[in-house]
């Protein structure tokens, strides 16, 4: 008995050889008589199995084995592959979701002796992507292939769109993006990579909760934007009559929660902002925010850690990744360092007194064409510095720590260390994964923090804070001593699937309209 190659997707390459219009067409056409006959897209077929699943208890089951055990299996999906084999037998390749566990891919083989002359024929005019159900008994090929030996074959969805060709799948990375759903039926890679991310996000989810956090939702619609330092979308509410904010972050509604009493609060958020996009910029993206009362933030960066570490094993099978062909090791402690600590390790050229003297650092800046922000004192220009010589050597994981007070509203001053904050950047790969603080729980202190990020913003700074008088009524009912991190999913999930871009994590990236 022979049969064909289980590879990867493939289009017939009569199909490839006509043009697509004219193959839309023909599809049509057969979908017009198969309408004729009352038929088209039946929804009363139920498969009892998924493929993956078979290839798992069977596989490894000899031919002998199998064939006395008589096994019967129902199941349903697309047909990827299909090769003539005489006038009265086929192959084909049936490939199903089969959920996380594996790519479900298993072999048909339709006689018209099991499957009736009238069966036999139709089949012979099913195309490349129809979705099928399927009824037969599994065997082995005497290659050791497990098939299933179809019994009952019928058409649930005709495909009208020819596949793509199985050498190339989708060439051009822009459709990649545009048309993920062919993207996910014809990539083995594109699947795989949103089951990890999926694993991932369970595994976080899992671990929060098994440390007593309140999984929570937040508005994504805000009066006032608040929570990061970023330029918001704007929309308007008509019955409300006014003005709106898609949410920047969920921070300062997850705070209230934990002054309503819940100590520790986690949400997994959908974010906007009005931003660049870039291969590691989304203007939609996704972060996991989480608050714990009577914590630091020192007890934040080992938790973090942990997350990290347990999303990377669980999805990963591993905590020592690869990414763009370099190791990049999550089961050794993070390190730790300064602002100016970083500089000093990844540009030590620079002098104390140079870090130190403001003068200089904005004419350094000057040189790498950083105009000085609107905030410009002695830590925010030497955090501008860090960012230009330092925060792209950061491959491996590393907390940078204690932020200027004058660019972290929100974070906690320092009891020891005047101007600076109890606060962390996590970095690997050279990016920002997670931001994290020690949270400001000082009514008055936050109030004129938000009056000076007015004054920032009166004075040009798109991005300053505005002023949330409903915060900080509730901060005056005391916001227990609290720590609340931000960890970016996208960029994580880019690390942990080896993902070059955003958009190759995110099932539906933003892109400009189609001409």
């Amino acid at each position: 008995m022979s049969e064909p190659s289980n590879q990867a997707t493939s289009a017939a390459p009569q199909e490839l050889a006509q043009d697509e219009n004219s193959i839309i067409a023909e599809r049509r056409a057969k979908l017009d008589a198969i309408r004729a006959k009352g038929v088209a897209f039946p929804n009363d077929f139920r498969p009892q199995h998924k493929t993956a699943d078979l290839q798992a208890q069977y596989g490894a089951i000899s031919r002998e084995e199998l064939e006395a055990m008589d096994v019967q299996v129902t199941v349903a999906g697309r047909m990827m592959l299909k090769r003539e084999a005489g006038k009265k037998a086929a192959f084909a390749t049936l490939q199903d979701a089969s959920g996380l566990k594996a790519d479900g891919r298993i072999q048909l083989y339709v006689t018209s002796d099991k499957t009736g002359e009238a069966a036999m024929e139709a089949f012979r005019h099913y195309d490349l992507g129809d979705i099928l159900g399927i009824a037969g008994v599994l065997f082995k090929t005497k290659t050791d292939e497990l098939t299933i030996k179809v019994t009952t074959l019928r058409l649930l969805t005709k495909s009208l769109r020819p596949l793509p060709d199985k050498f190339h799948g989708l060439a051009n990375q822009e459709m990649k993006y545009r048309q993920r759903y062919v993207d996910l039926i014809v990539s083995e890679e594109t699947r795989r990579t949103f089951k990890a991310r999926t694993a991932a996000m369970n595994s976080i989810r899992n671990f929060m909760n098994s440390n007593d956090f309140m999984e929570v939702e937040t508005p994504m619609l805000h009066p006032i934007p608040g929570g990061a330092a970023d330029k918001p979308f704007i929309t308007h509410h008509n019955a409300l009559d006014m003005q709106m904010y898609m949410r920047i972050a969920p921070e300062l509604y997850l705070k209230r929660l934990v002054v309503g009493g819940f100590e520790r609060v986690f949400e997994v958020n959908r974010n906007f902002r009005n931003e660049g996009v870039s291969p590691r910029h989304n203007p939609e993206f996704t972060m996991m925010e989480f608050y714990a009362a009577y914590v630091d933030y020192k007890w934040l960066m080992d938790f973090t850690e942990q997350v990290i570490r347990k999303a990377a094993v669980d999805a990963h099978g591993t905590a020592v990744l690869t990414y763009q062909g370099r190791e990049l090791d999550l089961s050794k402690p993070f390190q730790r360092l300064t602002i100016v600590g970083a500089i000093n390790k990844y540009a030590p050229h620079y002098t104390h007194e140079q870090l130190h003297d403001a003068e200089f650092l904005k004419a350094e800046l000057k040189k790498f064409g950083v105009k000085p922000h609107v905030i410009s004192g002695l830590g925010a220009l030497q955090l501008s510095l860090f960012e230009e010589t330092a925060e792209a050597q950061l491959w491996e994981p590393t907390y940078i720590i204690d932020y200027p007070v004058e660019v972290s509203p929100l974070a906690r001053a320092s009891d020891t260390v005047a101007g600076i904050t109890e606060r962390f950047e996590l970095f690997m790969t050279g990016r920002e994964i997670a931001n994290g603080f020690s949270e400001l729980n000082d009514a008055e202190d936050q109030a004129a923090r938000f009056q000076a990020q007015v004054a920032a913003k009166d004075a040009g700074d798109e991005e300053a804070m505005f002023y949330d008088a409903d915060y900080i009524r509730a901060l005056e009912y005391g916001l227990p001593p609290t720590g609340g991190c931000g960890i970016g999913i996208d960029r994580l999930m880019m690390l942990i699937t080896d993902s070059p871009n955003i958009r190759d994590v995110i099932l539906f990236p933003h892109l400009r309209r189609e001409d």
